[in-house]
């Protein structure tokens, strides 16, 4: 016979921690697939003598385990444990488990090889699970060995959901057992009780049809503490599909009350009726849903994409993002003899100078005062004219504006010094604008002014990030027409087609097959796409970002494109490092930029 040892990993030292305890309801191994019907899956049913006291490693007095499926008897495990300390005499009172006894048996470190080999693949079952999975876990820790992370099925958890107070006082062991009529009592011997806690599990399966709960994942599920709507509403995951796509939550006016995208509908919506599911906005939202419709798509981009633009159509009201994107802004230069920057809802075709999309008025606001800081734009509103002047204000005599108000500056010098940098950063090259802030940083940080130098590092963010997202954006949407393929999970192909920015078709191309028929088909079917003016002309930011995001994947393939797919070499993109250190870093690491 093999050594049991040699097919456990170990790991060089201790990962235990007492939280373990509450950790059961997170996710599990992979080794048994939730989707198994319960007949099929085979369970361990384990339980633990031990001296009392916390999980440290030790303590255990007795092991006990019965490997079951469909109601047959697969092996039995059971065996003395020397704990290495004495036994409390209360224990031996209540187990009838002795000094004596254990003084031959093996140390725990020698019975788990063999105990983890006999778990291997199974479903771990035991009443009052948090108990004995935390000995076996501080005990695998204690002495190398790497916890297999098995599902686990609390019996006692699981009763507490199926069987009423009417039925059984309580949910001890030795009362399920006698409301059971197991063949075994339990008598605080590990083997009798994991013996008496198989029958108990039979029997709860057994109430488990009439809760719709067939599969083991559905089973462990059910034993967590679900809300009342939750299980009232569960019903409401049957018969979704398997596949990607957008489900959404419906009022019983037909009114969407909740947009989701997944990789796998059916799974995804059953996780809303689950003990993980802790949200309070999504308890409100299953106690008012009424049905879930599901739109199946070809791939997550699809999907991704059509969330985007029903949360934009219904703003669902549990929803809280991407619910309102006629709100972003844009900074534009306006058109006048000394132009200024206006914060305005949509671009004109005229506007030529722009930077943008804004998520809010602040974040445009933020930017704007970041080019005030860079260079000498008038900051007031008033509309100025080549000929008549007017009085100037406090901004002037502080030397932070060049008084076009009174001609102290002629149009074509304040558009060399002002127009210009703005419309070269937004277009092409910022560095005009980087280097006027950093300067500014380093004079205030050189003066240990520490709070106005952030100040300007927020505005030297905000001007970078607006500034690389645009150039991003529009290096994208102004290709009239881009096919892209990415390889599919389970063979095949993953295809899109994007016009301006906005996904236009897509489509899967089975295994062994070659995608260009299917290109062509999607292409024959695909959304006319007109072109438009700025960076996102026809779709909104986010939906043009979420195809980039795809694009990018060093996995998809470019296959067509209509013209050439590039940014400016010198443009916002080569100042990402120095974005990051904006958003993330002090002004004093800022100064060092510009030496």
């Amino acid at each position: 016979m093999s050594d049991p040892a040699a097919s456990v990993p170990r790991v060089t030292r201790a990962d235990y921690v007492q939280e373990a305890l509450a950790g059961l309801d997170r996710v599990a191994g992979t080794g048994v697939d939730p989707a198994l019907p319960l007949y099929a899956t085979t369970f361990v049913v384990v339980d633990l003598e031990t001296t009392g006291g916390a999980p440290d490693g030790g303590g255990i007095t007795e092991i006990g385990a019965v490997k079951v499926r469909g109601g047959e008897e697969l092996g039995v495990l059971a065996t003395l444990v020397n704990p290495g300390v004495p036994i409390p005499p209360f224990i031996t009172v209540l187990t009838g488990i002795t000094q004596a006894m254990l003084l031959p048996a093996p140390p725990i470190e020698q019975v788990l090889p063999s105990f983890l080999e006999f778990v291997a693949d199974a479903v771990l079952v035991a009443h009052n699970a948090p108990y004995d999975v935390g000995f076996l876990k501080a005990a695998c820790a204690k002495h190398g060995y790497r916890w297999p992370n098995p599902r686990v099925l609390d019996t006692a958890a699981l009763a507490r959901r199926v069987l009423t107070r009417d039925e059984v006082p309580n949910r001890k062991l030795g009362t399920l057992a006698a409301y059971f009529r197991t063949a075994t009592q339990p008598t605080h011997r590990a083997l009798d009780d994991a013996k008496a806690t198989v029958d108990v599990l039979h029997g709860l399966i057994g109430r488990l049809g009439g809760h719709r709960v067939d599969t083991v994942g559905e089973a462990i599920e059910f034993a967590r503490a679900v809300t009342p709507t939750q299980r009232r509403k569960r019903h409401l995951a049957e018969g979704l599909p398997k596949v990607p796509g957008v489900y959404i939550f419906r009022a019983a006016d037909d009114r969407p009350l909740y947009v989701g995208t997944s990789g796998d509908i059916a799974t995804r919506v059953r996780s809303y009726f689950t003990a993980a599911e802790k949200r309070a906005r999504i308890s409100e939202m299953l106690a008012a849903a009424e049905r879930v419709e599901a739109v199946e798509c070809a791939h997550s981009l699809e999907a991704e994409v059509r969330e985007l633009r029903l949360i934009a159509a219904h703003a669902p009201p549990y929803n809280r993002r991407s619910k309102y994107p006629e709100r972003q802004v844009w900074l534009k230069l306006t058109d006048e003899a000394y132009p200024r920057l206006s914060i305005v809802r949509d671009l004109a075709p005229t506007d030529s100078a722009y930077l943008g999309p804004f998520r809010s008025k602040q974040a445009a606001e933020l930017a704007a005062a970041g080019f005030h800081d860079a260079v000498p734009l008038r900051q007031c509103t008033h509309r100025l004219s080549r000929r008549t002047t007017m009085p100037a204000c406090a901004l002037a005599e502080l030397g932070r504006c060049p008084a076009p108000c009174e001609h102290r500056i002629t149009p074509e010098e304040y558009d060399h010094r002002a127009a210009v940098p703005f419309r070269t950063a937004t277009r092409d090259d910022p560095q005009v604008v980087v280097d006027a802030l950093l300067a500014r940083i380093e004079v205030l940080s050189a003066g240990q002014r520490y709070e106005e130098a952030a100040v300007v590092r927020s505005r030297l963010a905000a001007v970078l990030r607006a500034a690389v997202r645009m150039q991003r954006l529009a290096a994208l949407t102004g290709i009239a027409e881009l096919a892209a393929a990415r390889p599919a999970a389970r063979g095949g192909w993953e295809l899109a087609l994007v016009r301006h920015g906005r996904l236009a078709g897509a489509g899967v191309s089975p295994p062994g097959v070659h995608p260009r028929p299917t290109i062509t088909a999607i292409r024959a079917t695909a959304e006319t796409v007109l072109p438009g003016h700025g960076p996102v002309p026809a779709a909104t930011a986010e939906e043009t970002e979420r195809i980039l995001s795809w694009l990018e994947r060093p996995e998809t393939r470019l296959v067509e494109m209509s013209a050439g797919w590039a940014s400016p070499v010198a443009g916002a993109g080569r100042f990402r490092d120095l974005l990051a250190k904006a958003e993330n870093g002090t002004s004093h690491q800022l100064s060092t930029e510009r030496s």
